[in-house]
């Protein structure tokens, strides 16, 4: 697969090296005339010196034949730029973009980037999973980030044990998908009820997310 990799740093090296290893064919795009010449000496792949949001740069990268770009440059309009010229200039299928500013990350999806990931949402994310916060672990974003997938753990006191799926009025966006109870995996309806111990997979729009750890945590959510 080619793949085309705009930005700088050791990251860019070791995707690189990974893609590599896997098969994979990448072009490097840098804006650093240093750094591209020590990728070219340390990685076998094709490295510019240029601006990747720029349509000739990414053509000379092999943008026409490419089955995924992935910006990860410090700057998100850049970032932004490049996934969608690749995307609606050049018919790229898959476009991947780092997004720097944790509130860019709605704006990026609304302009059709495949996949924009914040590495400050994915820290924070790893953090509240190790910092105690038992209930809820797993965080797992879907279709592009519309879609949040989490695994929730119920134990004694909390408002949803003893409940049935009606008594519990989950927000609108979301949904209890699957229980999990002892070694038995259930599928759950209006009537049944929830219990200590149960671990629930539970679906949720970005908005709905927050209203729906309440609905089944309170307190602790």
């Amino acid at each position: 697969m080619k793949i085309i990799i705009i930005g700088g740093g050791r990251v860019v090296y070791f995707l690189a090296k990974l893609f590599i290893s896997k098969g994979h064919h990448p072009a490097i795009v840098s804006r650093d005339p240093g750094e591209c010449e020590r990728l070219s000496r340390e990685v076998k792949a094709l490295v510019l010196c240029g601006d990747g949001s720029h349509p000739p740069v990414l053509e000379a990268a092999g943008a026409r034949e490419a089955e995924a770009v992935l910006a990860i440059s410090p700057r998100d309009q850049d970032n932004l730029v490049a996934c969608q010229l690749a995307a609606k200039m050049f018919g790229v299928p898959r476009t991947l973009a780092l997004v720097n500013d944790p509130e860019n990350l709605e704006v990026f999806r609304q302009l059709g980037i495949n996949v924009a990931f914040s590495t400050t949402h994915i820290m924070a994310t790893l953090i509240e999973q190790q910092a105690g916060f038992d209930e809820i672990v797993n965080l797992m974003p879907l279709a592009q980030g519309k879609v949040t997938v989490s695994e929730v753990a119920l134990h004694a006191g909390l408002p949803a044990v003893g409940r049935s799926l009606l008594e519990l009025a989950m927000p609108p966006g979301s949904l209890i998908g699957t229980v999990i109870r002892g070694e038995s995996v259930l599928v759950p309806r209006g009537p049944d009820r929830l219990a200590e111990g149960d671990r629930l997979i539970i679906l949720t729009t970005p908005e709905s997310y927050a209203p729906a750890m309440r609905c089944l945590l309170g307190d602790e959510a």
